[in-house]
């Protein structure tokens, strides 16, 4: 089984060994969980900053379908998921260089309409039919950890779309075609005013730990280990911090 380190990020910071912006250059492929669209979106920015001649391009979808991917052969330096399953099975495969490190954690929240009309007040609501009820799909980290919660409150919850990933989810919130469904905290936090919130009790709910790795195949390995550097660093660290998602040791 693959070894998962605990990013050495302390809450007040992270690590700084990041290279000189001279070193890389061509492009980045970097397949990251679909829940990290926001923020990896922010750090690819920064990082094509701090390296100038590096592409970052960014491959966002479920874990699960990025795992069959990398698997298949599909091209990729780095890869980013939401959960450590998924990375054991890439690394089990002898996939992953080195040693995958968690490098953020997340909570599940429940998303609903601006406004809640159908007044969403917890999990229990999962199980009414008269609603409109959605989650990930159950191989989808998120829709893994909803039912694990689901499970933890007695729900046997009544749905009515299974979706490939939590963004495919939280848009079907935003334009109203569900009335709940369950997503990560940063989901309804990146949504703005379109997605309210409703916490789920602490002892139903789940932390997500977010691990990532350099790739066996990596095409440009040496961009690709300061990329996940830049993620561990201080600067990497705060921009995950600023769309919700904790640090390791938190």
């Amino acid at each position: 089984m693959i070894l998962i380190s605990l990013a050495s990020v302390a809450c007040n910071g992270g690590r700084d060994d990041v290279a000189s912006a001279s070193d890389f250059q061509g492009d980045l492929l970097v397949s990251a969980a679909a829940s990290l669209t926001d923020a990896f979106s922010e750090i690819e920015s920064g990082f094509e900053e701090a390296y100038p001649d590096v592409d970052v391009i960014l491959n966002l979808a479920a874990s699960s379908a990025l795992r069959e991917q990398i698997l298949e052969g599909a091209p990729a330096d780095v890869f980013a998921a939401a959960n450590i399953s998924n990375m054991e099975q890439v690394a089990d495969a002898g996939e992953v260089t080195g040693e995958a490190e968690i490098f953020a954690t997340n909570l599940l929240q429940i998303a609903v309409p601006a406004g809640n009309e159908a007044g969403v007040t917890g999990l229990d609501d999962f199980a009414n039919e008269d609603l409109l009820i959605g989650l990930c799909a159950e191989d989808v980290p998120c829709g893994e950890f909803g039912r694990e919660a689901l499970a933890s409150a007695g729900v046997t919850p009544a749905i009515d779309t299974d979706e490939p990933d939590v963004r495919a989810l939280l848009t079907k919130i935003e334009v109203g075609e569900l009335d709940a469904a369950i997503t990560y905290v940063t989901d309804v936090m990146s949504a703005g005013g379109a997605v309210e919130g409703v916490n789920i009790p602490v002892e139903d709910n789940v932390v997500a730990e977010y691990p990532i790795a350099t790739l066996a195949g990596a095409r440009n390995p040496e961009a690709a280990s300061a990329f996940v550097e830049f993620v561990l660093s201080d600067q990497g660290q705060a921009i995950l911090s600023a769309h919700g998602f904790s640090s390791p040791d938190h």
